[in-house]
């Protein structure tokens, strides 16, 4: 069994090729390896990718079609794509719009064109993102929930990718599962990203930016309950009569206050925080919360790590990978 994992540099794709090799399975990863955020995390994940046998690695832009018609002649033979490249993060793309509609436009329509013209392939897995649900006020989020009213460009392009995902399984298909993610954090994490934001500051002795005045909540979602996931939803196809189109939330059903996940970094560090209470940001939600039964019913999928035991071991990567 071959796998694509587009998005091998990053924090879940990371991850997930880990979680593949080491079961034995040929991997292909593909990464642009932008400056997003501090590319040398993404070149350090690479190294230790590129040492597992199985793996097999091309630097390259999804949305570039000439380089994807090449991976496709060089890697025929792959089965399952895991996509998850993306131009990531809501507040940036209030700045850079236009690097959204390239990657997450532009690469979603070459990736799904790439899985059409590939005989064998047998699934394309795709990440959406909790965004997709916007202020939506009904708890917790399902997928059977309208999603059409984004506030932000960057989840407006999550649910198109849902949209173009469905067309393709339904006019060619192509087996398509789009998967909803929650908040993930762990080790290797994203510096954009909240865990790896606050234990930066705090170690440094710098205030942490707090939005709405502290009056927020997350679905926070460890890495490994996350890959776990994914590789499942991978190994199962949509199948039966009708369109082959799944969607399915994936997340840790626990919608935690971020003062309490401040509070348990603090403790982790033995550190406290200064706290600057900030307004809520444009884009920004006040409130995640998964509804994952569909995921669990189908796939028996269930996260084990709370942010107890999470956000613990994502100190303990940051001071080992920083030699703090």
């Amino acid at each position: 069994m071959t796998y694509l994992v587009t998005g091998a540099a990053g924090f879940i794709g990371f991850h997930t090729c880990l979680r593949l090799l080491a079961r034995g399975e040929a991997v292909v990863g593909l990464d642009v390896v932008n400056d997003y955020y501090d590319p040398a995390l993404k070149e350090a994940r690479l190294g230790i990718l590129s040492e597992r046998p199985g793996f097999t690695f091309h630097r390259v832009d999804i949305a570039d079609r000439e380089a994807m018609a090449g991976v496709a002649v060089h890697h025929p033979d792959i089965t399952r794509i895991i996509h998850l490249a993306a131009q990531a993060g809501v507040r940036y793309s209030l700045v850079n719009p236009y690097a959204y509609t390239r990657s997450n436009i532009e690469g979603h329509v070459v990736m799904l064109e790439f899985a059409r013209r590939l005989q064998a392939c047998e699934h394309f897995v795709y990440a959406s993102s909790s965004s997709v649900y916007g202020a939506n006020t009904k708890l917790p989020f399902s997928v059977e929930d309208r999603v059409d009213t984004p506030v932000s460009l960057y989840a407006a392009t999550k649910k198109a990718n849902e949209l173009m995902a469905h067309s393709y399984s339904h006019l060619f298909g192509i087996p398509t599962t789009g998967l909803r993610f929650f908040t993930v954090y762990g080790p290797w994490g994203r510096p954009d990203m909240s865990a790896f934001l606050f234990v930066k500051a705090i170690l440094a002795g710098q205030p942490i930016h707090v939005f709405n005045g502290g009056d927020m909540r997350r679905d926070f979602t460890f890495i490994d309950d996350i890959v776990s996931g994914v590789v499942a939803v991978a190994d199962g196809a949509p199948s039966g009569e009708g369109t082959p189109y799944r969607l399915y939330n994936i997340g840790n059903h626990r919608s935690e206050p971020l003062m309490r996940f401040i509070g348990i970094i603090e403790q982790a560090l033995g550190k406290k925080a200064e706290i600057i209470l900030e307004p809520m940001q444009p884009g920004d939600v006040k409130e995640t919360f998964a509804d994952i039964s569909a995921i669990q019913r189908d796939f028996g999928f269930s996260p084990a790590t709370g942010i107890e035991e999470g956000i613990p071991k994502f100190v303990e990567w940051y001071r080992s990978y920083h030699k703090i």
